[in-house]
C-alpha cells in the first residue's frame, strides 16, 4: 500500500467501519495515481473536513466529487465512490 492509502485508511476508520475506510483510501489512491499525483492525504482530509454530510458514505461521495472538480482532466468520479457507479449510471460500453 502506499503512504496516502495508509494514512488515509487510519483517518477515515475513525468515521466508519474497517473495511469501508480502506475501499475509501484505496480508492482515492487511485484517483491521485490517475489524476493528481501531487494529492496528499493532508489534503484529502481537509476537503473531507468540509463535506456537507455526516455520514460517512455521502461525506466521501462529495469529496470524490470535489476532487475531481478541482481537476480538469477527470470527467466523471462515480468509479471512485463508495459502491461505484451505481445501478443508474451510463453504461459506458454505449458510445455516440
Amino acid at each position: 500500500m502506499s503512504d496516502i492509502t495508509d494514512s488515509l485508511a487510519v483517518a477515515f476508520g475513525e468515521h466508519t467501519d474497517a473495511d469501508t475506510a480502506q475501499t475509501a483510501a484505496e480508492n482515492v489512491a487511485a484517483f491521485a495515481r490517475q489524476y493528481d499525483e501531487a494529492l496528499t492525504a493532508d489534503d484529502v482530509l481537509a476537503r473531507f473536513e468540509d463535506a456537507p454530510a455526516a455520514e460517512f458514505t455521502r461525506a466521501f461521495n462529495w469529496l470524490v466529487g470535489d476532487l475531481a472538480a478541482g481537476t480538469e482532466d477527470c470527467t466523471d468520479s462515480r468509479e471512485f465512490r463508495i459502491g461505484g457507479p451505481g445501478d443508474h449510471a451510463a453504461d459506458p460500453t454505449i458510445t455516440g
